[in-house]
């Protein structure tokens, strides 16, 4: 089959088989291509699609990026199953087979030192929210009564002293929601090989409820990894009006370094 070479990953040689019926980018099954102790993974792709000008005019393509992210991420995935992937940036295209071997051979010491600082380890995510308009989560033992109304200020003064007494009380919530997501990044951070902390997310992107005060990823031993999930879900009830969501297991995308590999 003609095409340009989409590479998803580079990892160890491994014997486990990927799961049958798997696809990758533009419906093309994924296949190994080894190179000395370096095993890339790799599709075809239509060079119409994966072009460099080609993938400029995608990039404002929404339906088309969500796509290829999505059959990405399920090759991906299917490796992380099997074997230490390290996952490179979406869309790295090379021209043919040869040009990905020379990108192995480029980055060969890098690939190792990174590879054996993943070895066995799989990355999970940590979010905290704060859930500004409610106090208990869903599913607790009763619900929550309704707040009485605020009475109506009669004058000026009963206005400002409202407002003071709303502002305190945001302060308190912000307070306690700091300290929180920090005591839990620092117990996390404790049990895993290595955390990053990245940008809170927006609620308007992410179309998560409520404000997202911690964003984490760990890098865990898969033999550590049922204990790891264990801590986070006791720390779920710990404070009224705080929302902690787990993710994982994921391939170690926050610990591969930047770029790892350069498409061609």
């Amino acid at each position: 089959m003609t095409g340009l070479r989409y590479v998803y990953a580079v990892c160890r040689p491994f014997d486990a088989a990927l799961q049958t019926q798997l696809t990758g980018v533009a419906g093309d099954p994924p296949r190994l291509l080894p190179h000395g102790d370096l095993v890339a993974v790799v599709s075809h792709v239509p060079e119409a699609d994966f072009s460099e000008e080609a993938l400029r005019a995608h990039l404002e393509d929404l339906d088309w990026l969500t796509a290829t992210a999505r059959a990405h991420q399920q090759v991906v995935d299917a490796l992380t199953a099997v074997t230490t992937p390290l996952p490179l940036r979406l869309a790295t295209v090379f021209r043919d087979d040869s040009g990905v071997r020379v990108m192995l051979e480029e980055r060969e010491a890098a690939f190792r030192r990174t590879l054996d600082r993943l070895d066995g380890r799989v990355e999970w995510g940590v979010k905290v929210y704060v859930e500004t308009e409610k106090t208990e989560q869903a599913g607790a033992s009763r619900p929550a009564a309704p707040a009485p109304p605020a009475p109506k200020p009669v004058s000026g003064r009963d206005y400002l002293r409202q407002r003071r007494r709303q502002s305190r009380a945001n302060e308190d919530l912000w307070s306690r929601a700091e300290e929180f997501a920090t005591g839990l990044h620092t117990t996390l951070s404790g049990r895993a090989d290595d955390a990053r902390l990245h940008a809170p997310q927006n609620p308007r992107l992410s179309g998560a409820a409520g404000r997202n005060v911690l964003n984490a990823a760990y890098l865990v031993r898969r033999d550590a990894s049922e204990e790891f999930v264990e801590m986070v879900d006791r720390t779920k009830d710990d404070v009224p009006g705080m929302r902690v969501e787990l993710t994982g297991p994921w391939a170690a995308y926050s610990f591969a370094g930047e770029n790892a590999g350069e498409g061609s």
